[in-house]
């Protein structure tokens, strides 16, 4: 996917967004882990709705576009998605759907391989869709897919900040640090936010990220922020059980009050005051060859 050459659709799709008059500044957040099961999406939806809840109009991105997640952990009824926007059968304001607290969701769909591959013109398609939005927000959090596919890889590379779940076990480790490898050897990614998941105390995960570090700092030239520790809590299962997210179900339970904790911390998290801040630069690096951005 990273290796599109741009077309004229796609062209033609950016200088319209950025002919908008009233671009506002949107902060745009991947949430990624390198291997599954280590609670990225319920560390998506319920870090979206804490941030909710200190104002912020916030806009989740399903990203796994062959599987999706997000709508069905919250037992949301989908109507279209992702595959309806770009199949022309609809807009992308008609296929949002609400979450608790007002979050908006963009629905991936589920069990299509074809959505994992997307053509130039799909591209064009998805980013002519996001400049003609009606719906305005101030945060975009992209929930990406598991491992280090390139789709993975082209939407934490066109984020402001790249989050990464890690659980302390080795082959979470060891899965988030090749994602950070190739991130950073192949693509210029070089500030990783590290959130421990599931852990059993605050000592605990910063052993975890102690453990990274160590890796990190050995073999890789990136820069690593522990912003979150989220501990292990009976709480987080019994509101998956209700398809509820835990800050909902659970308000002050331990890992409700971490998630709130990082949400406070992350809407002060500056935006940079250049293209990067926009929405259309996050759609720009999605489509560009990287080598014409120098970061191979």
């Amino acid at each position: 996917m990273h290796n599109l050459p741009m077309n004229d659709d796609q062209a033609s799709g950016l200088r319209r967004m950025k002919q908008q008059q009233q671009q506002q500044m949107v902060k745009v957040i991947a949430v990624t882990g390198g291997k599954g099961g280590v609670g990225k999406t319920n560390v998506t939806l319920n870090l979206a709705m804490a941030m909710s809840q200190l104002g912020k109009k916030v806009l989740v991105l399903d990203a796994d576009l062959g599987l999706a997640n997000c709508d069905v952990m919250l037992g949301l009824r989908v109507q279209k998605n992702l595959f309806h926007v770009l199949s022309g059968e609809a807009e992308l304001d008609d296929i949002l759907i609400e979450g608790p607290f007002g979050i908006k969701i963009v629905p991936a769909t589920s069990g299509t391989q074809s959505m994992t591959e997307l053509k130039p013109v799909e591209h064009a398609g998805l980013i002519r869709a996001f400049s003609e939005m009606r719906t305005k927000f101030d945060i975009l959090l992209v929930d990406t897919a598991a491992g280090i596919s390139d789709m993975v890889l082209s939407f934490s590379r066109a984020s402001q900040d790249v989050l990464v779940v890690v659980c302390d076990e080795p082959s979470s480790i060891t899965d988030a640090y090749a994602l950070m490898k190739i991130l950073s050897r192949e693509h210029g990614v070089q500030r990783f936010k590290i959130v421990a998941n599931m852990v059993r105390s605050l000592k605990e995960g910063q052993e975890l990220f102690a453990k990274l570090s160590r890796v990190t700092d050995r073999f890789l030239d990136v820069s690593l922020e522990l912003v979150a520790t989220i501990p292990f809590d009976e709480n987080v299962r019994k509101a998956a059980r209700k398809q509820k997210a835990f800050v909902d179900a659970f308000p002050k339970t331990p890992a409700s009050l971490a998630v709130r904790t990082l949400a406070t911390r992350a809407v002060q998290w500056p935006v940079p005051p250049m293209a990067s801040g926009h929405l259309e630069f996050f759609l720009e690096q999605l489509v560009q060859q990287p080598e014409a951005r120098g970061l191979v």
